[in-house]
């Protein structure tokens, strides 16, 4: 066997309008349809059916905060090029989100933040994929401050 990609990433989600605002309405992804008497949404980025599920369970505990088991974040690519990483850390200032952390990964520059419900996300661009073509071992690059 051999995995092509991740494919979809499912979130339980506290308040799924609050949820669709953050990922829908300011990241961009397009809500594909409902599901769960309308609890569950599915959305896509166009790549393919769904890359996010989105399902509501009001109060139960969220993640645990620090160092833990299990997910730590999840990485979205929003571009091709620092100018596009720019225009989202602009529309993230401006829809009132913090920005926890900016890398230069040598691979891709990041933008760190979290979600309504307080799920770490990564927001990147890719640098030129012959970088890490032609040396695999550049993924693991020491991490360096990224000023945009």
């Amino acid at each position: 066997m051999k995995a092509h990609y991740l494919g979809h990433v499912v979130f339980y989600v506290k308040d799924l309008e609050r949820s669709l605002s953050f990922y829908r309405d300011l990241l961009g992804f397009q809500e594909v349809g409902r599901t769960f008497n309308d609890a569950a949404a599915a959305l896509t980025s166009g790549r393919t059916h769904h890359e996010l599920l989105l399902i509501q369970v009001g109060d139960a505990p969220g993640p645990p905060s620090g160092r833990r088991r299990g997910l730590y974040h999840i990485g979205i690519k929003v571009g091709d090029s620092l100018d596009e990483l720019r225009a989202a850390k602009k529309d993230l200032e401006r829809a009132g989100v913090t920005i926890d952390g900016m890398s230069d990964h040598t691979v891709s520059q990041s933008l760190y933040l979290h979600d309504p419900d307080d799920n770490e996300i990564e927001l990147y661009v890719d640098a030129e994929e012959s970088l890490w073509k032609q040396n695999p071992m550049t993924v693991l690059s020491p991490i360096k401050p990224l000023q945009l």
